[in-house]
C-alpha cells in the first residue's frame, strides 16, 4: 500500500513470500530472526534450478520473486524484528538484456491505415482511434483501456491524462492525426457503440461492441487483427509503446522527456531504448560505408 503496488504486482509477490516460507520451513527455519544470508541464496538459486513441484524460473521472475523477499526483510529489519537485513548482501537474478521490438514508421502506418475506417460501422473507426492513440502516446495497452472520456481534452492543445502504475498520473500531448482520429471517433463511432450499452453508457472513452468498456483483450484483438490485414508479423501492444520510444529519440528527443512521456519511474529503464537507436546506427553504417565490412 505504501508503494502504490498494483493489485497484480501484489498477487505475485504474496505468491512468492508463500513459496519462500514453504522453503524456510522445510530448511527449519521458523522465525524470521534465524534467516541468514546463506538461506536467501539458496533459496534464488533453487527458483532458477526448479523442483518437484516448481519448474524453473527466468530470470526476470526470480528477479521479482527476489524482490518480495527483500522487501519482506527490510521490512522486519526496519520494524526491529531482526537486527539486520540477511538480504542486502544477496545480489538478484541478472535477467539477459533483451532489446524491444519496434517496428518502422511505414510498418506503422500500414498497421493504422489496416484498421479502418469502414463505412457505417462504427468498430473500424473506434480501432483506427485506438491504434493512433497507442502510437501517438506510447501508452501501456492498460492506460489505454482505462480511460474515460473525460480524461480527453482535444480542444487548443490536445492532450491526455494517464493513470500508470502505482496511481501515477501523467499528461501526454497528441499529435494532430491521433487527435482527429479520436475526434472522429467521438462524433461517428461512439454514440453508436454507446446505444448498444444495456443500461448506462459507461464513461469509457474506448468502448466494444456491446457499448461497454473494451478490454485489454478486445484491444490486443484489434492490434491482431490489423497486423494480420497489414501482412505485418505478430504485433502486441507492446510493439507500439516500443515503437514510440524507438522514433522519439530517432527524432532527437531527449531520454529524461521520453521517460516522463513513458511513465517510467527511473530513467535506466528508459535507456534500453537508446541500445535500439545505437543498433540502427550500426545497420546503416554497415550497409552504407564502403569500408565498413572487411
Amino acid at each position: 500500500m505504501e508503494r502504490g503496488l498494483a493489485a497484480n504486482t501484489l498477487e505475485s509477490y504474496r505468491r512468492d513470500l508463500s513459496r519462500y516460507q514453504q522453503v524456510l520451513a522445510a530448511a527449519g527455519r521458523t522465525e524470521i530472526r534465524e534467516v541468514s544470508s546463506t538461506d536467501i541464496a539458496s533459496y534464488v538459486a533453487g527458483l532458477r534450478e526448479g523442483d518437484a513441484d516448481h519448474p524453473p524460473l527466468a530470470a526476470s521472475s526470480a528477479g521479482r520473486a527476489m524482490a518480495a523477499v527483500r522487501g519482506l526483510h527490510a521490512f522486519a529489519c526496519a520494524q526491529g524484528l531482526t537486527a539486520a537485513d540477511p538480504a542486502r548482501p544477496v545480489p538478484p537474478p541478472v535477467p539477459p538484456r533483451r532489446l524491444p521490438k519496434a517496428i518502422s514508421v511505414h510498418e506503422v502506418e500500414r498497421l493504422i491505415d489496416a484498421a479502418g475506417p469502414g463505412p457505417g460501422d462504427p468498430g473500424p473507426v473506434r480501432d483506427r482511434a485506438l491504434l493512433e492513440f497507442l502510437y501517438a502516446t506510447g501508452a501501456r495497452i492498460s492506460e489505454a483501456t482505462g480511460l474515460d472520456v473525460d480524461d480527453l481534452a482535444l480542444d487548443g492543445e490536445p492532450a491526455v491524462l494517464l493513470d500508470g502504475k502505482g496511481g501515477k498520473q501523467r499528461i501526454v500531448p497528441l499529435g494532430r492525426y491521433a487527435a482527429a482520429a479520436l475526434d472522429a471517433y467521438l462524433v461517428r463511432a461512439r454514440p453508436a457503440l454507446g446505444a448498444r450499452a444495456p443500461r448506462t453508457v459507461p464513461p469509457a472513452l474506448f468502448l466494444n461492441a456491446r457499448g461497454g468498456r473494451l478490454t485489454r483483450q478486445g484491444a490486443w484483438a484489434v492490434l491482431r487483427a490489423a497486423a494480420q490485414r497489414a501482412n505485418l508479423s505478430p504485433v502486441s501492444p507492446h510493439t507500439l509503446r516500443h515503437s514510440f520510444a524507438t522514433h522519439m529519440l530517432d527524432g532527437g528527443a531527449d531520454i529524461r522527456v521520453v521517460q516522463e512521456l513513458l511513465g517510467h519511474a527511473s530513467v535506466t529503464t528508459t535507456q534500453i531504448y537508446t541500445l535500439v537507436t545505437v543498433e540502427k546506427l550500426r545497420e546503416v553504417y554497415a550497409a552504407s560505408h564502403p569500408r565498413a565490412l572487411g
